[in-house]
């Protein structure tokens, strides 16, 4: 069970390495090659940028659940 969590964090934490260089800077980012720049200039973020941030929180709960979870199995 242990080695299960380990490597879903592992996983979990790559993916979080690349999801935020993904997002959108001051200057613009990476995400403009998959569709982030055709966002309006009335404001408001594209729906790539919305989903990337979906996908960046969604990742960071199972990474922070892991990290739970095997600090749990560690201490007993």
């Amino acid at each position: 069970m242990e080695l299960l969590f380990t490597i879903i964090l592992i996983i979990a934490s790559a993916l979080m390495i690349l999801l935020v260089l993904l997002h959108k800077g001051r200057g613009g980012g990476m995400s403009d090659m998959f569709g982030g720049g055709v966002s309006s200039s009335l404001g408001g973020s594209s729906v790539a940028e919305r989903n990337l941030d979906r996908l960046t929180v969604g990742t960071g709960i199972i990474w922070f659940a892991c990290v739970i979870a095997l600090g749990l199995l560690k201490a007993y």
